[in-house]
């Protein structure tokens, strides 16, 4: 009976255990990759005030789940606009760095060279986080009140994906994409990857 009681105490400390920060990063990263080889339809649902020029909200946005490896996931994010044309210069790269996970934002030409004057940028994830968020930490710049920046990621398997930036504890801007339906047909390869 003794026996039973203590394997009983183990088993019951150990379910309510709180995750290790790099459990929390894995989880969040297998749940990112579930959705690999599938496209989503999303939607702005916060703006930036201070760039108006950013997506007015009458665009079709597209996330791509398109490359997905040990240690590397590339989302392609695609912006289909009025006119009918398509922006496909934006990759989100998800990798690891040690412990953390890293964001960083490829921008490429409509030739597929680099944007050079804006690619690559973005941070390291803010501890702990947890399996469906995860805020990455844009180092180079803070808020005019000095609050921290950055990227904030959310995921619901089947349900959403959210890519957005913060400051402070506010979303500045958010995309939403519906994981529930994933497209018939996925996007071509973004500028660069053909």
């Amino acid at each position: 009976m003794r026996t039973f009681l203590l394997v009983a105490a183990c088993v019951s400390t150990t379910a309510f255990a709180e995750p290790k920060p790099q459990d929390a990063a894995a989880s969040f990263w297998s749940q990112l990759s579930q959705h690999c080889g599938q496209a989503y339809e999303g939607k702005r649902v916060v703006a930036r005030d201070d760039r108006p020029d950013l997506l007015q909200g009458n665009e079709r946005l597209i996330v791509h789940f398109r490359a997905c490896s040990d240690d590397v996931l590339a989302l392609p994010f695609h912006i289909g606009l009025v006119d009918g044309s398509w922006d496909r210069s934006r990759t989100w790269l998800y990798s690891w760095n040690g412990e953390q996970l890293e964001l960083r934002h490829d921008h490429r030409l409509p030739s597929g060279e680099p944007d050079e004057s804006n690619t690559m940028y973005g941070g390291l994830s803010i501890e702990p986080g947890t399996a469906s968020v995860q805020r990455f930490l844009f180092t180079e710049r803070t808020a005019d009140d000095g609050s921290a920046l950055g990227w904030q990621i959310e995921i619901v398997p089947g349900e959403r994906y959210t890519y957005g930036t913060f400051s402070g504890d506010d979303w500045t801007w958010r995309l939403d994409f519906d994981l529930s339906k994933p497209l018939d047909k996925t996007p071509p390869a973004p500028w660069g990857h053909e």
